[in-house]
Parts: C-alpha cells; sequence; structure tokens
C-alpha cells in the first residue's frame, strides 16, 4: 500500500485526473468521487479534473453529477477509483484507457487492481479515507468539498450507527461540519423517501420470507415496481427495511431488473456475508455488501448460503 504523500505526488505529475467510483453508486460512492474531485480542482486549478460514471446518480443526484467524458479523455490521464473493490464495478469501462491508475478504498482488497493504491478495510467509508487524504496533504477543505464527503460518511456509517464507526470518524465528522454545511438537509437528503418508496418499503415486509435460523429474504419484482412507479435502482430504499424487525439478523433484498436478472443486497446485524457475495459477482463489506444474480435458481442458492451462515452465526452465540 501507497502512502498520501506518494498519491499526491503522482497527482502532482498529470494535466487530466479522472474520477471513478463504483457502478449503482451509494453516498459513500459518489460523496467519495465528488469530495476528492472538488478539492483537486481548488488546489489546482489549472489541471482538468473530471467525474467518470454512468448517469446511474438517480435519487442521489444532489450529492454530485457526473461530467460527459470521451476516449479521448484519457490519453496521458490519470484515473483514480474511490469506493470500488474490484474491476467489476467500476463504473465506466473507459477507465481501463488512462495512463496510470490509483486505488482508494475501504473494501476488502481482494482485487489489487491499481498500479499504486491505499485501502483501508477498517475505515466505515471511503468518504472518511479521501478526508484523511485532503486533511494530510493539506489541500483545501471547503463547505462545498466538505458536503458529499460528510454525505459518504453519514450513508457508510448508518448514521453512525455501524460497528466501524470510531471516535476518529466523530473527529473527522465535526471537521467536514466546521466549514458551514448544512447537516441537517444532508440527513434529510438520504433519509426522505417518495410515497411510492415508502409504499415499496411496506411491500417488502409484506414479500418477507423469515427462516427460523433468523436469515430472512424479499423478492421485488419488476411487476411490483411498475405498479409503485418506483424503479430498480430506486428500490434501494428498501435494503435496510428488515433490519428493523428484531427477529431478523441477515437479510437478502432481490430486486429484478428489466433484463429478468436481480440485484441481490446482503445486511446482517451478525454473521459475516461479504464472502457470500464474492461468489455471485459482489462482494463489500462484512455486514453490508451487494451481489447479482442471473435467475431464481441462484436467487435461492443466495438465501440458502445466507441460512447456513446465519445458523452457524447462532449456533456460535448460543
Amino acid at each position: 500500500m501507497n502512502t498520501f504523500t506518494e498519491i499526491y505526488q503522482k497527482i502532482t505529475q498529470y494535466d487530466t485526473i479522472i474520477l471513478h467510483r463504483h457502478t449503482s453508486p451509494d453516498p459513500d460512492a459518489l460523496g467519495s468521487q465528488a469530495g476528492l474531485a472538488r478539492s483537486l480542482k481548488l488546489q489546482f486549478p489549472n489541471k482538468r479534473i473530471l467525474c467518470a460514471g454512468e448517469n446511474d446518480e438517480g435519487d442521489l443526484a444532489w450529492i454530485n453529477k457526473m461530467d460527459q467524458v470521451t476516449e479521448k479523455d484519457y490519453v496521458g490521464a490519470l484515473v483514480i477509483t474511490t469506493d470500488t473493490g474490484n474491476t467489476a464495478r467500476i463504473a465506466n469501462k473507459l477507465y481501463s484507457k488512462g495512463d496510470f491508475l490509483i486505488k482508494i478504498d475501504h473494501h476488502p482488497d481482494v482485487e489489487p487492481y491499481a498500479d499504486m493504491s491505499f485501502v483501508d478495510d477498517q475505515a466505515p467509508a471511503a468518504s472518511q479515507i479521501v478526508a484523511d487524504f485532503i486533511i494530510t496533504e493539506e489541500m483545501p477543505l471547503t463547505a462545498e468539498v466538505a458536503y458529499p464527503l460528510y454525505a459518504g460518511i453519514v450513508g457508510d456509517t448508518g448514521r453512525f450507527m455501524y460497528p466501524e464507526t470510531t471516535d476518529h470518524t466523530f473527529k473527522i465528522a465535526a471537521k467536514l461540519a466546521a466549514t458551514g454545511i448544512n447537516i441537517n438537509e444532508i440527513a434529510r437528503n438520504i433519509s426522505d423517501v417518495t410515497f411510492e418508496q415508502a409504499k415499496l418499503q411496506a411491500e417488502v415486509l409484506e414479500y418477507m420470507k423469515v427462516d427460523a435460523s433468523g436469515a430472512a429474504y424479499a423478492i421485488l419484482t419488476q411487476d411490483t415496481l411498475h405498479k409503485l412507479g418506483v424503479d430498480s435502482d430506486q428500490a434501494s430504499c428498501t435494503v435496510s427495511t428488515p433490519g428493523r424487525i428484531k427477529d431478523i439478523i441477515a437479510w437478502n433484498v432481490f430486486v429484478e431488473k428489466p433484463d429478468g436478472t436481480y440485484r441481490v443486497h446482503y445486511r446482517s446485524k451478525g454473521p459475516v456475508i461479504n464472502e457470500l457475495a464474492a461468489k455471485h459477482d459482489g462482494g463489500g463489506h462484512a455486514l453490508a455488501s451487494g451481489a447479482n444474480a442471473k435467475d431464481m435458481a441462484e436467487v435461492k442458492q443466495i438465501f440458502a448460503e445466507l441460512v447456513q451462515v446465519t445458523k452457524e452465526y447462532q449456533e456460535e452465540h448460543e
């Protein structure tokens, strides 16, 4: 792993810097990407700084919107990925066209794909790492920079609820808040849902199947989404809903995509689930991961695996 100073020195060598994040972004993906890009623009006003993705920000466009990038932009460019553990999840595959690749991430480094990297899988959010980088290298930390970083930290810590949250997390959050950002607005933007999304959350509880082990799952079909006027990306608002039920300790939410495949959400209150996600074209954190399923047979297999690790967890903690 490289140091912040080594990464900063590499950044100084390039006139064009293009930042990528993962597909189907969450607040941390967009926040870490935007926060770093905005600070770099202030630090290096003569450099060309671009944010690349797949224009899939959806309801999170209030955090950041993507720039239009073409293959020509990558000639001689430095590419930086944030919050992306493996190449399969990097949004916009043009990233490989750059001259040099840097990875800044907090997922387990199962695929060390970059020329240079800073990976801390103990950090609760990539946005916290980016904030540390900006502060350590004495780069600009204005309200414009702090806003997406704070959003990313709030999003990936579950509003400072998840166990990866530390006293350092609060210290960084305090420094970001001290720039004058509207932290109440950020909290509302992250928690607010449309009326249609609220009804979909109710549907998840209606469809939820709970195993005796404490594992649970719900499947949201395209028919259900269309009935409520919600698309596949907006359905992500349902992922945390089962966690409010005391008897549920690990769960899957399967969201059918327009092509008939499924986006798979894993969440847990204890059992480690990122190794399960890795078996199905996915990955993530010990208690929060994502994957994909090609059909109902794989959906059933995924839940059977979740039931097994949940049973083992229960037996270990009896």
